[in-house]
């Protein structure tokens, strides 16, 4: 997805979320921000995007999201637990009807065997429940997988506004 077809979708879900009085917010780590960066560049986004936390450093992900320190020491920082915390709470911290996160190995160093480069847990918090999924996005280059993770998040929120 390039940054035209990133700007179309976040519009939509700006206009969309607007439209139905919904209110977003962003729990971030291996986006740094990308995901509500692109809601921001939409004019009047304020009326549905409320912010977001970038959580790179698990001392984040703990004090200001609210992730169980046991979630991080079991399960790792890049984990559908980890994901499914930093929704859940970003929702309930921020006061919004639509709380998404990330969490990944963006690369090109940092993976294992076990979590490669391109692994991405994305969480989702709405009226629906919370919910995750997990996406391997290829290739090793930073700002590609990193830029697939922000087209894959902003899908979900699209998503979640329009069973809303």
């Amino acid at each position: 997805m390039n940054d035209a077809d990133t700007y179309v979708l976040a519009e939509t879900v700006i206009n969309s979320a607007t439209d139905k009085g919904l209110t977003i917010a962003t729990a971030e780590s291996c986006t740094g921000g990308w995901i509500a960066k692109s809601l921001t560049d939409i004019p009047g986004s304020s009326s549905a995007f409320l912010g977001g936390i970038v959580a790179y450093h698990n001392d984040i992900k703990e004090k200001l999201l609210g992730v169980e320190a046991e979630t991080l020491e079991v399960y790792g920082a890049v984990s559908s637990e980890t994901a499914l915390e930093m929704a859940k709470n970003c929702a309930q911290k921020f006061g919004v009807d639509i709380g998404v996160s990330v969490t990944g190995v963006a690369g090109p160093a940092g993976g294992s065997e076990s979590k490669p480069v391109g692994l991405v847990y994305f969480g989702l918090s709405d009226r629906n429940g919370t919910r995750t999924s997990k996406h391997l996005f290829e290739g090793t280059c930073r700002e590609s997988i990193r830029r697939q993770a922000v087209a894959v998040a902003l899908d979900l929120i699209n998503k979640a506004v329009i069973s809303i």
